[in-house]
């Protein structure tokens, strides 16, 4: 991990409570394996960990008094102390409240009632962990850039291509000139247009899919405002995006692939830069989206002949 996304996490107010366990799966497959043991502990068991001394946790882990205060600090917290106020913290809220009902993964013979408890748990913890860990300077940026943008290419492929048309639909219905690219070619030679006041949005969970990272980098390089939707803020996109929102990195399981989960996740994201976008433009924005919707009418409640 870079020193600018170790200061990216470590800026701004400590992540409440709520939000450590899903920071620590956000950014534990970027750890090292000894900062790993110890996010691991920590979001484990909040409460023995926080009554232990700095000394105590490195020896619990197995690993140094310097990579217990390093993790800590990239879990977004100035030292270890504030990281076991935190812990305190969740400790209690765990304790006053009731422990999910449903944990385990799906399996090839569980019965379909099992299979729609088990998602719709991990689909609500998808969306919390989304929900703690997003950074809202960063949205409030990515909001204004947007709201304000000339025109919007959106680049994704795969499942998050699905995503990527979800909001250049959403904002095409409000007025604002948006186009999703799901052919990487195309979405090279439309990024070379772009300019300064004109905005490009890339969505890719792992951070690291070329087919979206490419137009990005010409984006950026012509001026426009970037913008990264991605579960590893430490990946190779952020090097191109002047805003990164993380999403959520979810369990994966032999029959819940990560397409499953972060489709969940960057769905959330989308509807709040939209949401954002339509307040900040809402003079124009309602009267194109009464306008969308009334050329949809006769479509919803076709005329008897």
């Amino acid at each position: 991990m870079t020193n600018d996304v170790k200061e990216s996490f470590s800026s701004g107010a400590p992540p409440a409570p709520a939000a450590l366990a899903a920071k620590v799966r956000t950014l534990a497959p970027s750890m090292t394996r000894s900062m790993q043991r110890v996010a691991e502990a920590v979001a484990g068991d909040p409460a023995g960990c926080a009554a232990l001394t700095v000394t105590g946790l490195a020896e619990l882990t197995g690993t140094s008094e310097a990579t217990v205060v390093r993790t800590a600090r990239l879990l977004g917290y100035p030292g270890y102390r504030d990281l076991r106020l935190a812990l305190a913290g969740l400790a209690a809220q765990q304790q006053s409240g009731r422990a999910p009902a449903v944990t385990a993964d799906i399996a090839v013979d569980d019965p379909i009632a099992d299979v729609v408890a088990k998602l719709a748990y991990d689909e609500q913890q998808t969306l919390a962990d989304t929900a703690a860990a997003l950074d809202t300077v960063q949205l409030g940026a990515a909001v204004g850039a947007l709201a304000g943008a000339r025109r919007i290419d959106v680049y994704g492929v795969g499942a998050s291509s699905l995503v990527g048309q979800d909001l250049a639909q959403k904002l095409l219905r409000i007025g604002l000139i948006a186009h999703a690219h799901t052919d990487p070619h195309l979405a090279v030679t439309n990024a070379v247009q772009l300019r300064s006041g004109d905005a490009a949005v890339a969505i890719t969970h792992s951070g690291s899919t070329g087919d979206v990272i490419e137009p990005l980098r010409v984006a950026f390089d012509h001026g426009a405002t970037t913008i990264a939707i991605t579960g590893r803020p430490d990946g190779p996109i952020s090097q191109y995006a002047d805003h990164v929102l993380t999403t959520s990195t979810a369990r994966e399981s032999e029959l819940r692939p990560a397409a499953m989960s972060s489709r969940t996740s960057q769905l959330l994201v989308v509807d709040c830069l939209f949401i954002g976008i339509a307040q900040r433009t809402y003079e124009t924005a309602a009267p194109a989206l009464s306008a969308s919707y009334e050329a949809l009418a006769h479509r919803h409640n076709p005329r008897t002949r």
